[in-house]
């Protein structure tokens, strides 16, 4: 799918009564305000990236980082001003400027530290997906909900018989990371959520929402962790070698009545590739099976295919060969046990989160996302980022 182009707008201001000067505290050697620019601007979608604010110190920061600022007046800076207030004043002071909207925006918020360009990418891509008007970064919550009044009282729930996790229907909560728009719906309609809405599920890795000191103070934390032997994806990766069942597919398969065979894969994973393929990265498929949807997809994503590999191992070694590039410098991505030994071999071993177990024993990086659900865009971010330099530097 074609990336259309969107703005994503910050709003930034410099008031906070929980903690003071929230949006410029640092986490992981990065201000809020910088962390949520670098991400929006390394987004395949945004083609401007706008801080809204009032306040100076923010306004140069926002400046440091790469973004455009649009100075938002006292009125829409105090407490009770919305967050919808300042989008469209924004929108409409780039409009008087002689600016043609987009199509599309991201409401895109500093205090959610951990967002991936992919979250916004996402986020926008389920919206024009489903058709929706709008469309938010959201977590499961699998949780029950009480309400304090004269006792406490169990809400949407029978506290006497609810029902176990795995027969309840999936609930989810707003992460307050990302909010995609249809620009004219949205100055219309002046609020975030209408018309038709969409979900763009995250990890709950990623669900942290900064609102007091505590959230600032596990932030803070879970940037300074220390990574697995190996897990940072090296600067000097040259190629990617991808298993298909269930990592590019979601590891089921649709059998038709011609007994044809259909699979499920992620755009998302797509646009990844096209992004590694123009950066120079070697990219190819090893398949224990030979079905003609794998050269089909292969042939799409323009890398290149190898099938009815019964010993993986000496394809993997002889596709390098042909590459000329060293093991050492190419990750293998994989989520089965025949996987093990090219995970072993190459420089980087990946595994999708749903492996099997003794895969994800011998991983060196396990991604977040399923197979067939963005793991490999996941991955090439990283790859990208890595070749980037655009890791977070050690804390002070």
């Amino acid at each position: 799918m074609h990336s259309p182009a969107a703005w994503a707008i910050i709003p930034a201001r410099g008031g906070s009564k929980g903690i003071k000067g929230k949006n410029l505290q640092v986490v992981g050697g990065r201000s809020l305000l910088a962390r949520a620019v670098a991400a929006a601007k390394a987004a395949d979608w945004i083609e401007r990236c706008i801080v809204s604010t009032d306040d100076a110190d923010i306004a140069r920061e926002a400046r440091r980082a790469g973004a455009e600022v649009v100075d938002r007046p006292p009125h829409l800076a105090g407490d009770q001003a919305s967050s919808e207030a300042a989008l469209l004043h924004a929108l409409d002071a780039l409009a008087l400027s002689g600016a043609a909207l987009p199509e599309f925006l991201a409401f895109v918020q500093c205090t959610s530290p951990f967002i991936l360009p992919a979250d916004i990418d996402g986020t926008l891509q389920a919206l024009l997906e489903q058709s929706a008007d709008a469309a938010f970064t959201a977590v499961k919550f699998h949780g029950f909900l009480w309400q304090q009044m004269d006792g406490a009282k169990p809400l949407g729930h029978d506290a006497a018989g609810r029902p176990r996790r795995q027969d309840m229907a999936p609930t989810f909560r707003e992460t307050g990371a990302v909010y995609a728009m249809r620009v004219a719906g949205f100055r219309k309609a002046g609020h975030r959520f209408f018309g038709k809405l969409a979900i763009y599920e995250v990890p709950g890795s990623r669900a942290l929402e900064i609102d007091d000191a505590h959230d600032l103070q596990l932030a803070r934390m879970l940037a300074r962790q220390p990574e697995p032997a190996g897990a940072r994806v090296p600067a000097d990766l040259q190629g990617l070698v991808l298993d298909f069942d269930g990592v590019l597919t979601d590891n089921r398969v649709i059998v038709q009545e011609n007994g044809d065979e259909a699979v499920l894969c992620s755009r998302a994973d797509g646009l990844g590739i096209e992004r590694a393929l123009a950066a120079g990265i070697r990219i190819a498929v090893l398949s224990k099976e030979k079905n003609r949807v794998v050269a089909a997809r292969c042939a799409k994503l323009g890398i290149g295919c190898v099938q009815a590999c019964d010993d993986k191992l000496a394809a993997f070694r002889e596709l390098l060969s042909s590459w000329q590039i060293a093991a050492g410098r190419v990750a293998y991505v994989g989520n089965d046990i025949n996987d093990l030994a090219c995970i072993a071999a190459a420089g980087l071993g990946v595994a999708v989160s749903d492996s099997a177990a003794p895969v994800l024993e011998a991983a060196d990086l396990i991604l977040e996302a399923k197979g067939g659900q963005g793991a490999v865009r996941e991955l090439c971010d990283l790859v990208l980022e890595a070749r980037r330099g655009r890791a977070d530097p050690p804390p002070a």
